[in-house]
């Protein structure tokens, strides 16, 4: 322990070192995180940023059964518990709408897999969540003024990991519809 109120470590010589070597170590894994995150490419940060939106949605909608089929965890065994994503507008015919919380939802692996989204049911489901409006507008063509840039994916991903914890912070309060 310190003796003084202004002193990292006790007078022992061993403390000191200790604590140098603990200092160095810090210093070189912030290093090697920001060298780690300078290697990552365009699609590496898409990556990472439609894996936090992904984690919003299923928490968003943990209350709600799969947005196809209507089955929830207690009555359908297929998802193990898991839960994906799923796209009413898939990223490869829509790009614009990828990160759009309107067109993704809490989807059984069953659906989202196996039957290319259940898009007939999903269609119905989301009339009801969202309404016809909504769903007409997802239909039509949107196109992306621009490719996304490093900066605003690490910003989409920041917010979506900031929504995930103040929806687990105040849960009940944040409904998505």
């Amino acid at each position: 322990m310190p003796v003084r109120p202004l002193q990292s470590v006790c007078e022992r010589f061993d403390c000191a070192i200790a604590k140098g070597r603990a200092d160095r170590e810090k210093a070189q894994r912030k290093a090697d995180r920001k060298r780690r995150e300078g290697l990552l490419t365009i699609n590496d940060h898409h990556k990472l940023a439609q894996k936090e939106f992904n984690a919003y949605i299923r928490l968003r909608d943990s209350h709600l059964p799969c947005v196809s089929c209507c089955k929830t965890k207690g009555n359908d065994n297929l998802t193990g518990g898991y839960w994906h994503a799923g796209h009413y507008r898939t990223t490869a015919a829509q790009p614009a709408l990828r990160y759009n919380e309107l067109n993704c939802h809490k989807q059984c692996p069953n659906c989202n897999n196996h039957k290319s989204g259940n898009i007939a049911e999903y269609r119905i489901e989301l009339i009801n969540r969202i309404g016809i409006n909504l769903v007409e507008w997802l239909e039509k063509d949107h196109k992306q003024p621009s490719k996304w840039t490093i900066e605003e994916l690490k910003a989409l991903r920041q917010y979506y990991k900031n929504a995930q914890r103040a929806m687990m912070a105040t849960p009940g309060e944040c409904e998505p519809f």
